[in-house]
């Protein structure tokens, strides 16, 4: 049996650090190789190897594979929503280069897996708000939305022309208490947690009866797993998975919060994002991803706010 060895890139992101980390205990640290551009992120440290490097060189990418027999990639390098729109083009070039780097180096060197993460910007205004399907309408109005959906294409082609092994998920909304948020248009729901605690008051960039699809750290780590971990015949879907947790807006997340602080105030100051999340679903029918592969979500709005202000209020960085 061949041992599996997972490389992943964009490992010191939001998602990268737990996700790393929980591949580590699985895999066990030395098979599962973190880089990054950036410093090595702290909860990272002595539990597995560390490699500097740069996904848009690719040879510098290729020679890392062969060096140290990968098979499985997880590319979590990403511009997101809101850091997107301050410079599109560089945005673009990043979330596509990066994947078609990794898909071209999967195809030579035939590797077991790869996984890409897509996202709810994939959707636009003009598709439906409520339990949006997995098969409908898609318009992103964003540079990162129009670059995960033209990634979910490559994605496809690249399994169905190629053979790659390349699975994805369109993520919603992350909250997690680990690690700071990475520039995107629901990063609201982090950091109304941390000012809650920090500051008894939060000023929110979205209306107060903005609904979008949301997701706690650990569910979408879990679901990231149970994906990779399927057997490929499981898998009909090889754009990317729509994946639901909860749906909820930012009064209803600061009455959760206002339930174990009741002093806690919210303000609302609109900004360019409210423009963003008009144009993304409200909600989300993930029935594939729970039929295929049997996705199920552990927490909703009350269990999460209990475990973040719990986790948040017992640390010193607050992050």
């Amino acid at each position: 049996m061949v041992t599996e060895k997972i490389l992943v890139v964009g490992a010191c992101g939001q998602i990268g650090v737990e996700l790393t980390l929980q591949l580590r205990k699985m895999y066990g640290g030395a098979n599962v190789i973190a880089s990054d551009l950036r410093e090595e992120h702290p909860m990272l440290k002595d539990t597995g190897p560390y490699i500097p490097m740069d996904i848009m060189n690719k040879e510098t990418f290729h020679v890392l594979v062969l060096r140290y027999n990968i098979t499985q990639v997880y590319l979590l390098a990403a511009i997101l929503s809101a850091t997107g729109e301050k410079n599109p083009p560089l945005a673009w070039n990043l979330n596509m280069q990066s994947l078609l780097n990794v898909l071209e180096v999967a195809k030579e060197e035939k590797l077991h897996k790869i996984y890409w993460p897509s996202s709810i910007a994939v959707f636009g205004p003009n598709s439906p708000k409520q339990q949006t399907p997995q098969h409908t309408i898609m318009e992103p109005t964003t540079v990162y939305g129009v670059s995960k959906l033209a990634g979910e294409r490559w994605c496809e082609y690249y399994h169905h022309r190629y053979g790659v092994d390349v699975r994805s998920l369109r993520y919603p909304g992350l909250i997690s208490y680990k690690s700071a948020p990475g520039g995107g248009t629901t990063d609201y729901a982090i950091e109304i947690y941390q000012d809650a605690l920090r500051e008894g008051k939060y000023e929110c960039f979205l209306k107060e009866d903005t609904y979008l699809p949301m997701m706690y750290m650990p569910d979408a780590i879990r679901a990231t797993i149970e994906l990779m971990e399927a057997d490929a015949n499981r898998i009909s879907v090889r754009s990317s998975y729509n994946l639901s947790a909860m749906s909820f807006s930012p009064k209803e997340i600061g009455e959760a919060i206002r339930k174990h602080l009741p002093a806690f105030a919210i303000s609302y100051a609109p900004d360019f994002r409210q423009k963003i999340a008009d144009s993304w679903p409200s909600s989300i029918d993930d029935g594939a991803a729970r039929e295929d592969w049997g996705w199920a979500p552990g927490y909703d709005l009350e269990r999460m706010t209990v475990d973040m202000l719990k986790n948040i209020g017992g640390s010193t960085s607050g992050a």
